[in-house]
Order: structure tokens, then sequence, then C-alpha cells
């Protein structure tokens, strides 16, 4: 069994999850500039069978990694997609070390409308939120005019994922 676990560590540490190459590069970026720092590692997180029957159904536990900066331990992120009108968009949020959002971005969104989530100025409204923090939209998070959709699903995700991080064992 120990063996079996650490071929599948060592299969998952060579691809990470499903995301496309482009947006690997794109978070690489923001990893670095969010953290300042020059490289990184990133190690797909195994999370236990008992804990992630415990989360909603749409944590993608294969997004999941932690940010490793030589021997440090650093953070976090998670790439998820979330649903706009008709279409989904990706994202990825940045975590620091004790599961407080650092940044989040919106690393592609398919609709012709709404695409104002993905202004760093409306993003920021996230940072420092941590895992025992439930947003409200339009309290908490201000909405955007002919964005409601796109940015009520993101406040939504958000605290999904959030709720999702409340229960690992850190």
């Amino acid at each position: 069994m120990k063996l079996f676990i650490y071929i599948l560590t060592i299969i998952s540490l060579l691809s990470p999850a499903d995301i496309p190459k482009n947006y690997l590069k794109k978070i690489d970026k923001e990893v670095l500039m969010v953290f300042d720092i020059k490289a990184y590692d990133k190690m797909p997180m195994i999370i236990e069978a008992s804990v992630l029957s415990q989360m909603s159904n749409d944590f993608d536990a294969d997004g999941f990694f932690k940010i490793i900066d030589g021997e440090n331990h650093i953070g976090y992120f998670y790439f998820g997609k979330a649903p706009s009108k008709a279409d989904d968009f990706d994202y990825v949020v940045i975590f620091d070390e004790a599961l407080i959002i650092k940044k989040i971005k919106i690393l592609a969104y398919r609709e012709d409308y709404g695409g104002e989530i993905s202004s760093k100025r409306w993003l920021r409204q996230f940072d420092g939120t941590d895992r025992e923090t439930t947003l409200k939209y339009g309290k908490d998070i201000i909405g955007i005019s002919g964005a409601t959709i796109s940015a009520v699903s993101m406040c939504k995700e958000v605290n999904c994922l959030l709720k999702d991080l409340s229960k690992l064992p850190l």
C-alpha cells in the first residue's frame, strides 16, 4: 500500500492536474510576484479520502497545490472554474501558509459581458479573507453593474472554497 501511495505521489508530481500550460505560466508569474521570490516548486496536495468526502462536489483536489520556496512551505494555490451566464471562467486563488487569500486572478473569461470581474481592483476585495469568513455579495463584496451573474458566482466560489479548506487539518 505504501508503494502504491508513493507511485501515485510521483505521478501526480509530474503532471500538475489538468491545468493548461499557458495557465501554469500565468500562475507561476503571479506566485513569484505575490511572494517576491525568484523560483518555487508546486507540490500537489494529497487530501485524505475522509476529509475529501466532507468537501463539496465542486472542490477539485487536483487543482490544489502547496507552494515551496527551497525547503520552506510559503503558501498554496487553487486552480478552479466558476460558472458565468453561458460559460465557465478559470481562476486561481493564491493563499499564504495559513490559507489566507493573498490574491485572486481570473485566467480566462469567456463571456462578452461581465469581464469587469477580472479587474485587479475588484478582485482585491477578497484579499485577506481566511477560512473562517463568509463573504456577502453586496455587503462585503461590491457588485458590478453588467457583471452580476459572474460577480455573484465568484463570491459563491470563494465562499465554497474557503468552507472546503476549513476542513483541512493544517
